[in-house]
């Protein structure tokens, strides 16, 4: 489990980064909020634990952020003021719990469970993106209720854009959680979208798999179609 911990205390921040890493999760800190942000961007995390009182770019800010993004990696927030305002706020934008400062270190932990157990994507059995089906006990993607025949890399890779729908992977990210291998030739990803491409995407319609220039790439959940038809009006008064 990789776990993002955006905190500026910095013995604080060393403190939690043992911790974590004792218990078995990888840790990255960030020690502002715009750091943080680039770092959430950059890789997808498993769940985000972020200080409210950042440097650079505050974690409400920041937040916001990466909900606008579509990123719904978990996130526990930390703050010192903990005002029932403040909670509001940011269970409003977004956050997953919320742990006002002082805490104990095995609340936190048990939080982080929580939120994980919460949002695993290993529970999903049905991942969706428009009309784009993955049964992931079967194995089988759907299009529009046509079954789309993949190799086991191919549905590998559509299993983990899908996962991560509506958020930007880079190649060296999708070479490592697909193909666990960092010394295979990251033109091995452009290889493996292209025939994925090939093989789900319909003509007419708004590209499903879209390429990042100079990020990587992600796929998109397409918009709900408008309403061709007005709305009725209504000669009651409201």
């Amino acid at each position: 489990m990789h776990i993002l911990l955006i905190e500026d205390e910095r013995k604080l921040a060393s403190f939690l980064k043992r911790a974590l890493e004792e218990e078995g999760y990888s840790v990255d800190v960030a020690y502002d909020g715009q750091a943080g942000l680039e770092a959430a961007q950059r890789r997808v995390y498993d769940a985000i634990i972020l200080d409210i009182m950042l440097p650079k770019l505050d974690g409400f800010s920041l937040l916001s952020h990466l909900r606008n993004q579509g990123d719904t990696t978990p996130v526990i927030v930390l703050t010192a003021r903990g005002t029932p305002e403040e909670r509001v706020m940011g269970l409003d934008l977004g956050a997953d719990d919320y742990l006002p400062k002082p805490f104990h270190l095995e609340e936190l932990l048990a939080r982080l469970r929580s939120v994980l157990r919460r949002s695993s994507p290993e529970k999903a059995t049905r991942l969706q993106c428009g009309d784009l089906i993955l049964d992931t006990r079967a194995h089988i993607a759907y299009r529009g209720g046509r079954e789309i025949p993949l190799t086991p890399r191919e549905y590998a890779l559509l299993e983990y854009l899908m996962r991560h729908k509506n958020q930007t992977l880079s190649r060296s990210l999708i070479l490592y959680h697909v193909w666990s291998d960092i010394g295979i030739d990251s033109n091995i990803v452009d290889v493996y979208i292209k025939r994925l491409r090939e093989k789900i995407e319909l003509p007419g319609t708004p590209q499903l798999i879209q390429t990042v220039r100079g990020s990587g790439y992600r796929l998109r959940e397409p918009s709900p179609p408008e309403s061709s038809s007005p709305l009725p009006q209504s000669s009651a008064d409201v």
